[in-house]
């Protein structure tokens, strides 16, 4: 046995990272490392170069292979290096190997990706639901595994509840707590949030992003609809009210109107008897 040793060269071994995302979700494997200490970067998916970084140069999916597996679906970050795998499919399940040469040193990150399968019914349920006004609904986070990170929901762009570790979080900020007051329920251990007591103005897209030091998985969003259930009770007595009086006005309208024309008919009637009087006599005379 020799070992060769290459002056000015030092290796770090490999650190990997498992990663647990559901069909459709998108995933970003980070870098952690500076512009500035790129160096040289390649991503490799098995044995497949999928991305890299030489200088100012960046590369993405340059062979048939990589096309034909990704289509479009890879996205480089041009300051860290980091790789986004957007709508992720199972065959995208795999090891993603990012390898960094800078300065004579080099180092190496390993992810270890496994993509959930999600039936097209389940895909449904979980990006489109749809309630009646003043009824509850759950929205799902889906499988989630080893989670180390933060779980976060949005509503558009308001942060509405937060799990990190131990703690919990709703309705942080005033714009999700005037929205939102007391109306919001957070299961701590399936990471499901319950929106009690719906109104039409909580129709929007919710989002699930889970996020950790290594990586960070933007979740299926969910597009609620929250259906109008229809007048209250006052506003319906309301309306009775004023259809009445509606009903009443027509109906003197039209008595008054058919009252008009009687009296119109009756006098023109009149008339014309007399005038056919008035001929018959003259037909008399000249006989």
């Amino acid at each position: 046995m020799f070992i060769c040793s290459l002056p000015g060269v030092s290796g770090v071994g490999a650190d990997e990272e498992s990663v647990f995302v559901m069909e459709g979700d998108s995933v970003t494997l980070h870098t952690n490392i500076e512009a500035n200490q790129q160096g040289k970067m390649r991503w490799y998916f098995n044995d497949t170069q999928v991305a890299a970084i030489i200088g100012e140069k960046r590369e993405i999916c340059t062979d048939d292979e990589c096309k034909e597996i990704f289509r479009d679906r890879l996205k480089l970050d041009h300051q860290t290096g980091s790789l986004t795998i957007t709508n992720t499919r199972t065959t995208d399940s795999g090891v993603y190997k990012r390898k960094v040469i800078n300065s004579g040193s080099f180092s190496d990150k390993i992810f270890s990706v496994s993509v959930h399968g999600v039936s097209a019914a389940e895909r449904d349920e979980m990006k489109r639901k749809s309630v009646k006004e003043g009824e509850s609904v759950t929205l799902d986070p889906g499988v989630v595994k080893n989670l180390n990170g933060v779980m976060t929901w949005y509503f558009s762009d308001i942060l509405m509840a937060e799990i990190t570790g131990d703690q919990s979080k709703i309705c942080t900020d005033d714009q999700c707590d005037e929205r939102f007051r007391d109306r919001l329920e957070l299961d701590h251990q399936t990471g499901s949030l319950t929106i009690t007591n719906t109104r039409t103005s909580d129709s929007g897209l919710y989002k699930l992003q889970i996020t950790s030091s290594s990586f960070s998985i933007s979740r299926i969003s969910t597009v609620l609809t929250v259906i109008d259930s229809g007048l209250s009770l006052s506003a319906i007595a309301g309306v009775v009210v004023v259809l009445l009086l509606i009903a009443a006005v027509a109906a003197v309208f039209l008595y008054r109107r058919a009252r008009r024309k009687g009296e119109y008919y009756i006098q023109h009637g009149m008339y014309y008897v007399e005038i056919l009087f008035k001929r018959c006599e003259n037909i008399y005379f000249v006989l």
